[in-house]
């Protein structure tokens, strides 16, 4: 069904205090949903179903005996709409609520599987809330193995920047798992449409095991919010008022791990951060293992 005839027959209307701009381009969802590369016996979460346009195409693609869709959905206008559209399918579960506010492992609690079955992510997120729904999966006690996710154009770019463009928002990312850039989107696929371009992020998530930065992560990122935090002083000076230590000791761990104290924190590779983090005196940060992607 068109979606603008959802809207009007509904008397909805896109909510920007939740920063909707809803999907209504039908060759999108197919596109989203080849690069999650999906198994019919896959358990899926989406985020912010919206009108239902990419929940249909993930549900159609799934096995109704085997496969398993969540979709978790802030606006309770939303929910009438959502269950008439998605009644045909009945591997598909709605869950009214906050997904900052709830732990993944009850997203996936609907499908009855082990509470340490894999599944993946997919979702067309508000711009706003972007960095706090990728710490909230990637963080997780049992993160996803993929996630599959569309944001503004830019932050796309910045997730899965190199040196030397790194930003805080690819060192949370890439400590966590792989971003590929798959495809672009523009505004005119959205109802509003937005301002900007929109490009969809395929994040492989690591196993911890086979992370490539074996660091403490309290540790990796109270060095790494440091560094950025000032990003026009040079790494050194930015390090000992970010963290704060004497300058000696800086450029003395700074030597120990082979950085130039005069580099910028965006030259930095991840293993570049790691050796720094591991040549500092421990426990700077907060015990939490929780990452900061301020810069999203």
């Amino acid at each position: 069904m068109d979606q603008g005839r959802i809207l009007r027959a509904t008397g909805l209307r896109p909510r920007k205090r939740l920063g909707q701009n809803f999907l209504v381009d039908p060759s999108v969802p197919p596109r989203i949903a080849a690069a999650a590369a999906l198994d019919p016996a896959a358990l899926v979460v989406e985020v912010g179903p919206g009108l239902g346009v990419l929940t249909a195409e993930l549900a159609g693609r799934l096995d109704p005996a085997q496969g398993c869709l969540v979709a978790i959905e802030l606006d309770e206008a939303l929910l009438p709409p959502l269950r008439t559209r998605m009644a045909p399918y009945p591997h598909f579960h709605l869950i009214a609520g906050d997904v900052l506010a709830t732990d993944p492992a009850a997203l996936v609690a609907p499908c009855g599987r082990a509470a340490a079955a894999p599944y993946a992510v997919v979702a067309n997120l508000p711009y706003y809330i972007t960095s706090a729904v990728l710490r909230h999966f990637l963080t997780a006690a049992h993160p996803p193995q993929r996630l599959v996710v569309m944001v503004q154009h830019e932050v796309a770019l910045r997730m899965t920047a190199v040196p030397p463009a790194m930003s805080l928002l690819a060192l949370g990312v890439q400590f966590y798992g792989r971003p590929q850039l798959m495809f672009r989107v523009p505004p005119g696929a959205f109802l509003p449409p937005p301002k900007v371009d929109s490009a969809v992020v395929r994040i492989d998530v690591y196993a911890p095991a086979d992370r490539p930065v074996p660091a403490d992560e309290a540790q990796f990122f109270a060095v790494a919010r440091a560094g950025f935090g000032q990003r026009r002083k040079q790494l050194a000076n930015a390090l000992a008022d970010g963290l704060p230590l004497p300058k000696p000791l800086v450029l003395a761990a700074l030597a120990a791990a082979a950085i130039v104290g005069s580099r910028r924190a965006e030259t930095l590779t991840l293993l570049e951060w790691a050796a720094l983090a591991a040549t500092l005196p421990p426990d700077l940060g907060p015990r939490s293992g929780k990452a900061t992607f301020d810069d999203a």
